[in-house]
């Protein structure tokens, strides 16, 4: 049978797309870390982190087998995982974006992190967080305690908030993060959060740390949005509901991911571009014409 594309074409196409991706996202990463020297600049405090906003996206270590195990089918395992990098340049980029516009709206100074797990695997996020990035080790034995951990060391460093983030939603609009960090700008206490349309959050931003809000969570079902408002009443914490998204951690999620990139149907709800993202699912999309994919990528 005649394919439609030989190997080398197929690569040649991920190349061009992976390096145009990389342009616009080295365009992003310049932006950002101008308007953060720029903030950061003239303190007068003897901790960097003081009084500055944290934004931090809470990762696993993108390697085959550990990350995005329900992708793997449809995809490969190794094509799961660099998928997640995908997820993190993107993501990291849109946090770069929303620093800089809040910057510029409140005269607010933010900073973009990456929790990791498990400890040790540094390496594994070489070339994908933006050098500005700080990359922090999470601990605890289960979620809750991660969560808490984190919150409670860079509340520790001087943070004047800390806004959490998943790993799972590439094309989050940066207006839904610029919205999370403005109402942590805010006087007086209170949490922000962004719902994901499975009933989970994609963010949640806290100007202290609230125990009581990670726990007796029944985590990755469709009862977590639900249970942390409910938690958030228990000890009075006023809180700011932000704009929906959606998580890509299953088959049906991805096929939505490729429809909002991909598709031209003016319907279809459209957040951030993802180049990065779009760039590999290109690539996938070619392997697969090619016959080459070890993957059922649809």
């Amino acid at each position: 049978m005649r394919r439609e594309f030989l190997p080398e074409n197929w690569i040649a196409v991920y190349l061009r797309a992976f390096q145009s991706a990389m342009r616009e996202l080295r365009l992003v990463f310049d932006a950002g870390r101008n308007q953060s020297n720029l903030t950061m600049a003239g303190t007068g405090d003897s901790r960097p982190a003081s009084g500055v906003h944290a934004v931090v996206v809470m990762a696993k270590a993108p390697l085959a087998g550990a990350v995005k195990s329900r992708l793997a089918p449809p995809l490969a395992a190794e094509e799961a995982a660099e998928l997640n990098r995908c997820f993190l340049r993107d993501l990291s980029a849109t946090i770069e974006r929303a620093i800089a516009i809040f910057a510029s709206a409140h005269s607010g100074r933010a900073a973009g992190l990456i929790a990791y797990t498990p400890a040790g695997a540094e390496s594994a996020f070489d070339g994908v967080a933006p050098p500005a990035f700080r990359l922090i080790a999470q601990r605890g034995e289960n979620l809750t305690a991660r969560l808490i951990g984190v919150c409670e060391d860079l509340f520790a460093a001087g943070h004047a908030s800390v806004t959490l983030m998943n790993s799972d939603s590439p094309t989050l609009p940066a207006r839904i993060l610029v919205s999370a960090l403005t109402a942590m700008n805010r006087a007086a206490d209170r949490l922000a959060i962004g719902g994901a349309e499975d009933g989970g959050y994609c963010l949640i931003g806290l100007k202290q740390t609230h125990r009581r809000i990670f726990e007796q969570i029944t985590w990755s079902t469709a009862l977590v949005y639900r249970e942390t408002l409910e938690r958030a009443a228990e000890i009075g914490l006023e809180v700011a509901e932000l704009e929906r998204w959606y998580d890509v951690d299953d088959a049906a999620a991805l096929r939505r991911l490729e429809a909002e990139l991909f598709d031209q149907d003016a319907r279809v709800r459209r957040g951030d571009p993802a180049p990065a993202t779009r760039a590999y699912l290109e690539f996938l999309r070619a392997k697969r014409r090619a016959g080459e994919s070890g993957s059922k990528f649809e």
